[in-house]
């Protein structure tokens, strides 16, 4: 079962009912509280209408997550009965009908959020857009992935996919929205190919907007396994509020003098010394110079990869059955 409705009023009915439909799940609904405990705790969500509330109140049925009332114009007296029966929220009908169409998009999703990794270049040209693409890659086979292009001057992740020409939501009208975003609609509105959808760029003239940026990674982890963030090195307060949010860091670089000094700079300026690991790309020092330059701890070193170009260059992606970055996405994605 998906939804549980307890309600004798036709008017809650009819206003909860369609949205149901609409989100595509199913809807019990049941007039005796009593009745309802049968299906109280298996039910996805549960709606108590603010005709039923006080009824249910004085059943006591067993805590829960997911419990919301619903009715049209609740007067003050339902939120103390709603705080006794351990209810999230009391939605306003119609009013609330768009904050509730949402909710019951994501009945069904995961219940815990996914994993979200951040990839950002310690220098410019370290190669962090392409290992964000072969993270992606390699873990869509596995389980729904979002790659998210968080660079407003970088190359477009979709480009180096191949997928540039898919239809979805691009940045630019998922900003035209507001209030909550369902991790369904999300999933599903966005470019995709299989387990791998994608968020990018539809327009020249690019700007991060961070609530936005909010707003979805909430969606995102609610509906993906993994969310991948191609992030930019020269973000700035966006760029320190997207490295918050990720579990994992992981910040690449080329493992030359200059490359390490610009890297250590960067690390230095996001305070992610210890929560973050490092990628180094070919050069002539030592992991364990880079470690010491940078303070962080070596988590991959990946080697170059032939025939790379060509591989974008045909819409494959960076990511091929064999190679280093290959081996280094497996490693980095079964390590932690």
């Amino acid at each position: 079962m998906a939804v549980l409705l307890l309600t004798r009023s036709s008017a809650v009915h009819d206003a909860v009912v369609p949205l149901c439909a609409a989100a595509g799940v199913a809807a019990d609904v049941c007039a005796s509280p009593e009745l309802a405990l049968a299906s109280w705790s298996g039910a996805d969500l549960v709606l108590v209408g603010v005709d039923l509330v006080d009824e249910v109140v004085r059943v006591a049925p067993p805590r829960r997550p997911g419990i919301h009332v619903v009715g049209l114009s609740p007067g003050d007296g339902v939120f103390r009965y709603a705080v006794a029966l351990g209810a999230a929220s009391v939605v306003d009908l119609p009013e609330g009908s768009p904050w509730l169409a949402d909710a019951l998009a994501d009945v069904g999703e995961r219940a815990s959020p996914g994993r979200i990794v951040g990839v950002v270049g310690g220098a410019g040209g370290a190669g962090a857009t392409t290992l964000a693409c072969a993270l992606a890659q390699w873990h869509a086979a596995r389980g729904p992935t979002l790659l998210v292009d968080a660079d407003p001057l970088g190359p477009g992740v979709d480009r180096l996919l191949g997928m540039e020409d898919r239809a979805g939501v691009r940045w630019e009208g998922l900003v035209e929205t507001s209030g909550r975003l369902g991790a369904r609609a999300l999933r599903e509105g966005v470019p995709r190919e299989g387990g791998l959808g994608v968020l990018t760029w539809g327009e020249a003239r690019r700007r991060l907007d961070v609530p936005a940026a909010r707003r979805i990674l909430e969606a995102a982890v609610r509906g993906h396994d993994l969310v991948v963030i191609d992030l930019a090195r020269q973000g700035g307060a966006a760029l320190a509020e997207l490295v918050d949010r990720c579990d994992d860091l992981l910040v690449v670089t080329p493992a030359t003098v200059p490359g390490l000094a610009a890297t250590a700079r960067l690390v230095a300026d996001l305070g992610r010394e210890g929560r973050a690991g490092l990628v180094v790309r070919p050069g002539g020092l030592s992991d364990a110079d880079a470690a010491a330059v940078t303070g962080l701890s070596v988590v991959a070193a990946v080697g170059e990869q032939r025939g790379l170009a060509a591989s974008v260059d045909r819409g494959l992606g960076p990511l091929t059955r064999r190679g280093p970055l290959a081996r280094a996405a497996r490693d980095l994605l079964d390590a932690a």
